[in-house]
């Protein structure tokens, strides 16, 4: 088994770890889990199920930053 496997995120190509689960992503990314909406091959994830997510290859990750204000 390698040691990384590539996915996608918004659009760019990226590698991770192979064990890696959709809270390790956001914590790489430098994000709050609790900030976030994420998609995960056109599904969205329901951040109770962040830290159970597992990465596969191929994955098509897409993460919006909540924003507010007025």
């Amino acid at each position: 088994m390698q040691p990384f496997l590539e996915i996608t995120v918004n659009g760019q190509r990226r590698e991770v770890r192979a064990d890696a689960r959709l809270c390790d992503l956001l914590s790489e990314l430098g994000l709050d889990g609790a900030a976030v909406a994420v998609e995960r091959n056109r599904k969205l994830v329901r951040r109770s199920d962040h830290g159970v997510t597992a990465l596969e290859r191929g994955d098509e990750i897409e993460v919006v930053t909540l924003v507010g204000g007025g």
